[in-house]
């Protein structure tokens, strides 16, 4: 896993990554929808006990990463809402001012993706078994 080389950063540098980091989830949320529809004509073209076994499986798995991004995105939220309120009461200084590189984050944002390409490549061999 890779981490950022800076302990400290611009708020321009922070409010980048943020958008970053909300896009990204955007797209994997967009994804899940159409993976979730898939999902569904699976499952209304097999009925036997081992598919719906395996619906059920993908379906909470799925349930778990947008639960994941949900949490994600808050923290995120919550973040830009303070660098903003910081920004508001020093609008002279804040160019000058040094943050920390919310190092947990930049690690959560790194591990998603991994486990969540994991999850794809598990549900793509299913659609191959299956449809």
């Amino acid at each position: 896993m890779t981490t950022t080389a800076s302990k400290t950063k611009h708020i321009d540098d922070l409010h980048f990554d943020h958008q970053l980091w909300t896009s990204q989830a955007k797209f994997y949320a967009d994804e899940l929808k159409i993976y979730q529809k898939r999902l569904a004509e699976v499952a209304s073209k097999n009925t036997a006990a081992e598919v719906r076994k395996q619906v059920e499986h993908f379906q909470n798995q799925f349930i778990i990463q947008k639960e994941q991004l949900d949490i994600l995105n808050h923290e995120v939220n919550v973040h830009e809402q303070w660098l903003a309120k910081y920004a508001k009461m020093h609008p002279v200084a804040v160019d000058h001012v040094l943050f920390g590189d919310h190092k947990t984050m930049h690690e959560k944002m790194e591990r998603f993706p991994i486990l969540y390409i994991e999850l794809k490549n598990e549900f793509k061999k299913f659609l191959a078994t299956w449809m």
